[in-house]
């Protein structure tokens, strides 16, 4: 018996398993079955039965000697090579490039210092895969520098890719705290970590209006929001080439100096929102009347303090709910700890007005609520009370914000300035991604100034190649993909899901039945693919190595295979 292919045009070949047989002098062929139907290996097998081969199980014949994980390296270096990400750090190939995709992937798979990073070589096929698996932390250093004096040219090519000809660019603003006293830019600010008390540094995004990176700066540490803006600005218009853009900034970002500045640029637009301050003022001058929300919850007003720009008022009135709950709680935590204090007074343990008054401050200041009580204090008594005018006039604002923007009605109707400034939520995103879920820039170990601006560069680069990810995989996680639903949604009422999106969450499913991911899930998930790198079985210690490795699957009802 033998097996015959025989070649079809245009079509798999057909695969015959025949016997040879003699008619007198003749020699004829009869088929006996078809084996079109089998897989190659299958054919292979009664090819090798019918030559008298022994066949044994692969595991009698083969020892697997490493079985680094594979599948969630495979999933960041197929994401880099459909993004020509290797292009965007350098167009020619280079040991320094090499290093750099490998810290990248590494930030995204396993983020740890430098030196952590290359002790973790040998879990993972990252180091075999980019090429590295020789490199220690003082060439990882090296290729830091060389990626940071080519930042500009790198954040070029990004804004090149992701920036339109009127483009719609996110700004902000935030901080991670510093390991260590001996950097130029770690400086005491205002803690966006929480940390009080520590070092850090601050580090401005730019993103396009999806949240998808394009640039990052870093500064000292006490440097505040406002003051970073206009030199944004500035790069995006000089250096980046953008000749028509709309910034996006909170209220806290964009001051009356930055838009005094931008106003000089006709091709610059801006949104922002406005103070509560600005919007009591504007409410007891009469240009907002409450009333107009009765029936809507969005209008666009003007004002003579605000000459030449658009004031769009929203009111969210489950905003305003919240809000009320919450005065009420830390008006009632406030009284809660005032009455401590009132006991240690007449206790006779607190005495004297001034270490009354700094005790009782510490409280009304800790809870933000000290315009809404009036505190008499003496040397030896102290007695409080709510002022309930200050808590209504707060009270009628609940719910109430208002966007301020130099964007033409023509260009961008009200509904979509409110959507576009919600849009910074993205760059929150980014951030906590940034910070925290995934990528974990901080604590930050370096001394270096150079080398922590790198690292943070490091970092953003990670998150452009993950926020592509995330994308791509929208469909297998609990991401909303009902994307251009956002467009035509009402901009003030409280954001609420597709719903496939709320059928993903309830029933933890997709609709094949197999689980819903969320981004750290999945990359865990397919961490489970190894590659095995096998020798034959009793082979000696310095035998050659199999030089195709075997990678594990999972199984076939996973959503990637």
């Amino acid at each position: 018996m033998h097996i015959n292919v025989i070649p079809n045009r245009g079509a798999a070949p057909t695969i015959l398993l025949r016997e040879s047989f003699r008619d007198g002098t003749k020699v004829c062929k009869r088929t006996l079955a078809n084996l079109s139907a089998l897989s190659a290996a299958q054919v292979q097998m009664i090819r090798g039965a019918l030559r008298g081969d022994v066949l044994q199980a692969v595991e009698k014949t083969f020892e697997v000697i490493a079985s680094p994980a594979h599948g969630h390296v495979q999933a960041v270096f197929l994401a880099m090579q459909r993004l020509g990400f290797a292009s965007v750090l350098a167009s020619k190939p280079s040991r320094e490039r090499d290093l750099v995709l490998a810290m990248v992937a590494s930030r995204i798979i396993c983020p740890a210092t430098k030196l952590a990073t290359t002790r973790l070589w040998s879990v993972s096929t990252l180091a075999q895969e980019f090429g590295v698996s020789d490199a220690d932390e003082d060439e990882l250093y090296a290729a830091m520098d060389w990626l940071l004096a080519g930042q500009d040219r790198i954040q070029k090519k990004l804004a090149a890719r992701l920036t339109k000809e009127d483009s719609l660019v996110l700004y902000d603003l935030s901080s991670s705290y510093f390991e260590g006293s001996h950097c130029p830019l770690a400086k005491l600010g205002y803690s966006r970590d929480g940390k009080r008390g520590t070092l850090q540094v601050n580090y401005g995004l730019l993103t396009d209006d999806r949240g998808c990176p394009v640039a990052i700066s870093v500064y000292e540490g006490n440097t505040s929001d406002s003051t970073t803006f206009v030199p944004q600005v500035k790069r995006l218009r000089e250096e980046f080439g953008i000749a028509s853009m709309v910034m996006v900034g909170d209220r806290g970002m964009i001051s009356q100096k930055a838009i005094d500045e931008m106003s000089k640029d006709t091709d610059v637009a801006w949104i922002t929102a406005l103070r509560s301050s600005s919007i009591r003022t504007l409410v007891e001058q009469g240009h907002l009347q409450m009333g107009l929300f009765d029936e809507r919850n969005l209008l666009e007003i003007s004002s003579p303090d605000f000459p030449g720009e658009r004031l769009v008022a929203c009111r969210n009135p489950e905003l305003a709910k919240l809000r009320v709950h919450t005065r009420n709680d830390l008006l009632l935590a406030t009284e809660k700890e005032l009455e401590k204090i009132k006991l240690r007074v007449e206790s006779a343990k607190l005495v004297g007005k001034d270490k009354i008054g700094v005790a009782a401050g510490k409280v009304v200041n800790r809870y933000k609520v000290s315009k809404h009580f009036e505190l008499t204090i003496t040397d030896d008594a102290l007695s409080f009370a709510r002022l309930q005018d200050s808590i209504a006039a707060e009270a009628a604002l609940d719910g109430l914000y208002i966007i301020r923007t130099s964007v033409q009605a023509q260009r961008m109707d009200a509904p979509t300035c409110v959507r576009t400034y919600k849009s910074l939520a993205q760059v929150e995103r980014a951030f906590r991604s940034i910070k925290t879920m995934d990528l974990k820039v901080r604590p930050i170990h370096h001394h270096l100034e150079n080398r922590v601006r790198a690292h943070i560069f490091l970092c953003m680069l990670a998150y452009y190649v993950e926020w592509h990810m995330r994308e791509a995989w929208r469909e297998l996680m609990f991401s909303d993909e009902d994307q251009a639903a956002k467009l035509i949604r009402d901009p003030v009422a409280p954001a609420q899901r597709s719903d496939e999106a709320m059928k993903k969450v309830q029933s933890r499913t997709l609709d094949d039945g197999t689980p819903v991911h969320s981004f750290q899930t999945l990359m865990a998930t397919l961490a489970g693919i190894v590659r095995n790198t096998c020798r034959t079985h009793g082979g000696r210690a310095d035998a050659p190595l199999s030089r195709s490795p075997q990678h594990t699957t999972h199984n076939k009802n996973e959503p990637w295979n």
